[in-house]
């Protein structure tokens, strides 16, 4: 994880995260003391990785870390007390947020965060596949209309269009979606 936001209103826990998250080669980490500065920063910055140790001066921490979660990628870890973390974890867990009992030790921090890498990893594949999935979708539907223009206006078949356009991308050395953007130009306008 490249960046992460550490929201703590103690010291030695900016200072336990701090030394953790060196150790797993985070480059670049911020400390926050409340949710509402946190909100704020997060405005403008996104972060791979935000760590709520809860409860914070302004509020628990746990609808922070459940907006964090539903609105992004990065991943987020909760720290609560070990009173309320079944609570606690049982909310927040269906958004996605890694929730972790207090007092903490480095061993289950570690895996805390090797799972939120992780977490981080699979939901960028996902997002990367789910971006060249809708790309194709709107390449299908460009190729789709410009084949209806050529029947209409040409009295093509269904199959002519669709070999006159794979044989002029061929041709052209280009994409199919470029000769329909092509057709669509000159027959649309």
């Amino acid at each position: 994880m490249d960046s992460a936001l550490i929201v703590s209103s103690t010291e030695k826990s900016i200072a336990f995260f701090t030394q953790m998250l060196s150790a797993a080669s985070c480059g670049q980490i911020a400390t926050l003391p409340s949710c509402g500065e946190a909100r704020r920063l997060l405005l403008e910055q996104d972060f791979d990785l935000v760590i709520i140790n809860a409860p914070l001066p302004d509020e628990p921490g746990e609808a922070l870390a459940r907006q964090i979660a539903g609105g992004g990628v990065g991943q987020v870890i909760l720290v609560v007390r070990s009173e309320v973390f079944e609570e606690v974890s049982s909310v927040c867990e269906g958004d996605g947020v890694l929730t972790v009992a207090k007092p903490v030790n480095r061993a289950v921090f570690w895996s805390a965060l090797k799972l939120a890498g992780a977490a981080q990893s699979r939901l960028l594949r996902l997002r990367a596949e789910n971006s060249r999935l809708t790309q194709k979708i709107e390449d299908i539907r460009v190729v789709d209309r410009a084949k209806c223009i050529l029947i209409s206006y040409l009295g093509m078949s269904e199959q002519e269009a669709h070999r006159y356009m794979e044989k002029q991308a061929m041709d052209l050395r280009t994409t199919r979606r470029a000769v329909a953007e092509g057709i669509l130009k000159t027959y649309e306008d």
